[in-house]
């Protein structure tokens, strides 16, 4: 299981992911589930991806291929951002036509799915999730992020706090926290963690670090957080029946 949350407002984006994987009690390893794309002053996109790590890594491979004309990867030729989700999307059923049946014949599911964000020259910055069959959707100014994996412990604070308008600081602590409250729900969930921050207009990588448990400000996050849940659950009125 993993779990990656992109989320889009008027400044940016910002994309965080875990690196952990289980394949059972005794299997847990770490595998980095960000790639990404730029090229100078053009244009700058994030791939995230969850679910069965042998097809992710394939798709994320054929992406990654130097075989296009003037050394480009697929992505670097996509006119824009919808383009290049559908880029993503034929990568992705590429492997399903190679793979799928065997992968059936063994009992497996063909599972994988994406996010993907960031911003081509000439439009504005947009966040898209990627289905296993290769179909997608954009986000909205109603629902502003995307989530994959394990999403379901991480959704109730992004839903409560973030909006189109939130600054990227507040995209970038909101993520960190839906990060946390999964990590703590979910053991197959954790670090370290990879943060990618995109700047509207900027067309690179403002930020890209990895978290793992021992960054001053991740630590800061969980603990205060933490305490603050515990202070306002204390403040609540008891029931009186």
């Amino acid at each position: 299981m993993t779990y990656c949350v992109g989320l889009l407002v008027d400044t940016g984006l910002v994309m965080l992911s875990d690196s952990r994987t289980n394949a059972g009690v005794d299997q847990i390893n770490t595998f980095r589930k960000m790639a990404t794309f730029q090229h100078a002053h053009d244009r700058v996109l994030v791939l995230m991806s969850a679910g069965n790590l042998g097809i992710t890594q394939a798709v994320v491979n054929l992406l990654e291929a130097n075989d296009e004309p003037e050394g480009k990867t697929r992505l670097l030729h996509a006119g824009n951002m919808f383009n290049a989700a559908r880029v993503v999307g034929d990568a992705l059923r590429e492997i399903h036509e190679r793979d799928a049946e065997d992968l059936r014949a063994h009992g497996y599911d063909f599972n994988g799915t994406f996010i993907l964000g960031g911003q081509i020259k000439g439009e504005e910055p947009r966040l898209f999730h990627i289905y296993p069959a290769g179909n997608f959707i954009e986000s909205s100014i109603d629902t502003p992020y995307f989530q994959i994996g394990e999403s379901k412990y991480g959704k109730p604070i992004i839903d409560r706090v973030i909006s189109r308008s939130s600054s990227l600081g507040q995209a970038v602590k909101c993520a960190l926290v839906s990060m946390d409250a999964t990590m703590r729900s979910n053991l197959t969930v954790g670090p370290p963690l990879d943060l990618a921050i995109i700047k509207r207009d900027e067309f690179k990588l403002s930020t890209h670090i990895s978290i793992d448990m021992d960054n001053e400000y991740f630590r800061m996050i969980r603990e205060r957080w933490g305490f603050a849940l515990q202070e306002v659950f204390s403040e609540l009125p008891n029931p009186n029946w």
